[in-house]
């Protein structure tokens, strides 16, 4: 075991624990900015950790009734055709430093835009309130093409950064769903939706080479314990807080890759 990626996996599942914010948002920068892995392997093994870790989630969810499924196919049919068209890209575009940079400007713009989500969550919701209530009839007829193209961004964006579907994934289902999605089902269906999106791009990775084991092996092993006991404490958290550090610490992480 590695104590430093022990107590990566720790940090960042103790902040998805307090928080919710999608692990990839933190795990895949820390492992490029401070440890040094490549972008390639830092962005396939975290969508592998985000896919085991979301499978207990959402299970869970699933038991307790807390999952919109209808929402679910619609996002689907958008963000699995996207996912297997961007890993073919990927593979056939492979070039070494090329492809690493390509990886790096585009996870930078990724958190910018996440970031810029957390801190507009509320303003946003209460924009698509306003719509939902005045333009009922042609919110309501939009709502499904919106919501499958809303599934092939993050189907484009998940396979190239294993960033989007937390964040980025429940801010456009607040703006598409704004009455519909109460805070259980809103984290239930974007939980249930990232696992299959997790899995497709982390089997492309897994065979374009990278996935490391072992450094997988060692964040699972960190972040169960970190869940658990920020879970325990998130009560006690000021979230508001919590949240708009992320997401300042999210705009200086993002801002440093896209000068990259």
């Amino acid at each position: 075991m590695n104590f430093v990626n022990l107590v990566a996996g720790f940090t960042v599942g103790a902040a998805v624990g307090m928080t919710g914010v999608g692990g990839g948002a933190l795990m895949t920068p820390i492992l490029v900015l401070l440890f040094g892995f490549a972008p390639s392997t830092a962005v396939g093994t975290d969508l592998w950790f985000a896919a085991i870790t979301k499978v207990f989630g959402g299970a869970l969810h699933n038991h307790n009734g807390s999952v919109d499924w209808q929402v679910i196919r619609r996002l689907s049919l958008g963000s699995v055709p996207a996912a297997v068209a961007t890993l073919v890209w990927m593979d056939l575009t492979n070039h070494g430093q090329t492809h690493n940079s390509t990886i790096i400007h585009a996870l930078g713009g990724v958190l910018l835009l996440t970031a810029v989500g957390m801190l507009a969550r509320k303003k946003i919701q209460a924009l698509a309130v306003g719509l939902r209530t005045k333009r009922a009839a042609m919110f309501i007829r939009a709502q499904p093409i919106l919501t499958v193209m809303a599934g092939v961004v993050l189907g484009i964006i998940v396979p190239l950064t294993s960033v989007g579907a937390g964040a980025l994934g429940t801010v456009m289902l607040l703006y598409l769903y704004p009455l519909r999605m109460n805070p259980r089902r809103l984290a239930g269906t974007d939980i249930v939706h990232a696992i299959p999106l997790a899995i497709i791009s982390g089997i492309g990775h897994l065979l374009m080479g990278n996935v490391d084991g072992r450094l997988l092996l060692n964040l699972l092993a960190g972040s169960i314990p970190g869940i658990l006991l920020a879970t325990l404490l998130a009560r006690k958290s000021p979230d508001i807080v919590l949240r708009s550090i992320i997401a300042v610490l999210l705009v200086a992480v993002s801002l440093k890759l896209l000068s990259s």
